[in-house]
């Protein structure tokens, strides 16, 4: 296949790029190698760089991204802004890139009959959940709301029942989950994924938004403070700084490995039906940051101190863990890596890697400067 991957320089879209090359997919790269993700570097890595069409641009240059389209039968929409803390003060940026760069690439498919397009699968989020799906033993099944400010400046982290205001217990969030994001990068997502599916249905070819979890691995960046407490902390344990965690350290992510990902991403591609899908993509398991943290530690024999702040940001979700019933039984999806040995692969690659200035406590001190983060 022709295959067309937006963002396709960055972490995800350098391995899947990879994986599709080796399968004898032609392959065309359309990326604009932004600074806060690639720093000073505007080229492939080798291993790409012989092998597929590079083409430089931005998502919301339509000349350009016409140009990358002509030609391709599937079209993988990596490319946004990822950061949910930065997303809450850099407003203007994540509108215009996650969903006026979405909307034109739709603009262009259904404007430009001339194209061969007959799938696009793009990259959405669990952030669309917002806190996610959560049971009462009064109400069952229930949606919890933004923790309230109050709440947690006391220490109350857990979400509570909205009918009751009781604790609640964690389950796995399905994809017919109640979509309410807390931080804008969730409702940039969640309109890039009813946007694309919607216009899918209506040109009438296949549409799959993938809702990844908190993804990692080696190759992710170490250098954008804003995304990913993997690399952040593996940075500060390097250098044996301190480490301070938000609130008390037990909130738990559903951290999903690169191989997996690129798996449920490649069975999207060579799905051979017409399909309108939203699918969850994750490791179906909860860690907490604190044994993050800890991991990390020991890995690294750091001399890192480990701090639990009590602080919290504004737009932060407390849990999530995904049901991959339905990614199961549409792709036969079975995530192959649990955290305890993808961490190890992680941090193997990330302790030969220079560490530079990840700019994190500025990220921080632009937090705090907007009232964002508390505690």
């Amino acid at each position: 296949m022709k295959i067309l991957v937006t963002g396709g320089a960055g972490f995800i879209g350098s391995h899947l790029s990879k994986c599709l090359l080796k399968e004898g997919h032609n392959v065309t790269i359309f990326d604009n190698f932004s600074p806060q993700v690639h720093g000073d570097i505007k080229t492939l890595e080798p291993s790409l760089s012989k092998d597929l069409d590079l083409i430089v641009g931005d998502v919301r240059d339509s000349e350009t991204f016409l140009k990358a389209l002509k030609g391709q039968e599937v079209v993988v929409h990596l490319a946004a802004e990822t950061g949910t803390g930065q997303s809450m003060y850099e407003v203007k940026k994540y509108q215009e890139v996650n969903i006026s760069g979405t909307a034109n690439l739709v603009n262009i498919l259904i404007n430009n009959k001339s194209l061969n397009i007959n799938k696009v699968v793009v990259a959405s989020s669990r952030s669309i959940y917002g806190e996610g799906k959560y049971c009462c033993a009064a109400h069952g099944f229930v949606y919890p709301n933004v923790r309230k400010k109050e709440d947690l400046l006391s220490g109350k982290f857990e979400p509570i029942c909205p009918i009751c205001e009781n604790e609640c217990s964690l389950v796995a969030t399905d994809e017919d989950s109640k979509l309410h994001p807390t931080s804008f990068y969730g409702l940039t997502k969640q309109v890039q994924e009813q946007m694309m599916l919607m216009f899918a249905r209506t040109i009438g070819i296949s549409g799959f938004a993938l809702r990844y979890q908190n993804v990692y691995g080696p190759g992710q960046s170490l250098n954008n403070p804003y995304t990913g407490i993997l690399a952040i902390f593996a940075n500060q344990a390097r250098e044996n700084k301190p480490i301070n965690i938000f609130e008390d350290g037990k909130e738990s992510r559903d951290f999903v490995y690169i191989e997996d990902v690129i798996n449920a991403t490649l069975g999207c591609i060579k799905y051979p039906d017409n399909a309108i899908q939203s699918l969850n993509v994750g490791s179906g398991e909860c860690t907490t940051v604190l044994d993050v943290a800890k991991e990390i530690v020991n890995f690294f024999g750091s001399e890192s101190k480990i701090t639990i702040t009590g602080n919290f940001r504004n737009g932060d979700i407390r849990h999530n863990v995904a049901s991959l019933d339905k990614i199961g039984k549409l792709l036969n999806y079975q995530p192959k890596w649990n955290f305890t040995d993808g961490i190890k692969q992680f941090l193997s690659w990330a302790e030969n890697q220079n560490i530079g200035n990840n700019g994190y406590e500025i990220s921080l001190s632009e937090l705090r400067e907007r009232g964002l983060l508390n505690g």
